[in-house]
């Protein structure tokens, strides 16, 4: 399938997800995208499912405590300021589900975008607003490439003698972190400069053409769309 056709879908399967009325809908949306998450290596899945399952958690949590929706009381907390009366009722519980349910399949949206899809062929695909795709490639290999160096760093201070364990131990590597992709920043402006890269005229490698899975794709995201405005 072609990477700009599998984007759609996704994209289309998030929005269906935030659209939908019914909790069951993103629920099975989630369960789809984990499916797709889990085939990639698990070095490659783990932050992005740990980060999905905090951001969900989180919102499960904290809606309860901050929204006041309900009458049946499940549990009365004390009164603080601004926040008044902290309590949780059974309402306010179904409503942070759905909303968590609804981040969890947004979050492994776009988990599956940034470890499944191709972003060259994306990127060589767009036939507009190709510096906008650009910036939206980098950024989602951001957190790809510093685990990649954060991983060569730990192996070489281990070679060293070096152990790196615990939190103040791997903080220690931001720094370095954070100067190496300053200079990949600027080796990638300077490679994109020299290769001409906005200027008119440029050429571009030919794309395979639309087969009908891709077809087939497009449609089903419409699809996705539409169903979940009535569902």
């Amino acid at each position: 399938m072609r990477p700009a056709a599998a984007l759609a879908l996704l994209a289309a399967l998030a929005a269906a997800a935030l659209l939908a009325d019914h909790w069951q809908v993103p629920a099975a949306i989630a369960g789809v995208l984990l499916v797709m998450c889990l085939r990639a290596p698990a070095s490659r899945r783990w932050p992005y499912l740990l980060g999905c399952v905090v951001t969900a958690g989180a919102v499960l949590v904290i809606t309860p405590l901050v929204v006041v929706d309900g009458v049946d009381v499940l549990w009365s907390g004390p009164v603080l300021p601004v926040l008044g009366q902290l309590d949780v009722t059974t309402e306010e519980l179904a409503g942070a589900a759905i909303q968590a349910v609804r981040l969890a399949a947004v979050t492994l949206a776009f988990a599956a975008y940034a470890m499944l899809l191709d972003h060259d062929a994306l990127l060589r695909s767009a036939r507009f607003a190709r510096r906008s795709a650009l910036v939206v490639a980098l950024a989602t290999r951001l957190v790809p490439t510093l685990e990649r160096d954060a991983r060569g760093l730990v192996e070489a201070l281990r070679g060293r003698g070096v152990e790196v364990e615990g939190v103040r131990g791997r903080a220690r590597l931001v720094s370095p972190l954070v100067s190496g992709s300053l200079e990949r920043a600027m080796n990638l402006a300077e490679a994109m400069e020299a290769r001409g890269y906005g200027r008119a005229g440029s050429t571009r490698a030919p794309s395979p053409r639309w087969r009908s899975l891709d077809r087939l794709a497009l449609a089903a995201a419409v699809a996705l769309v539409l169903g979940a405005l009535w569902l």
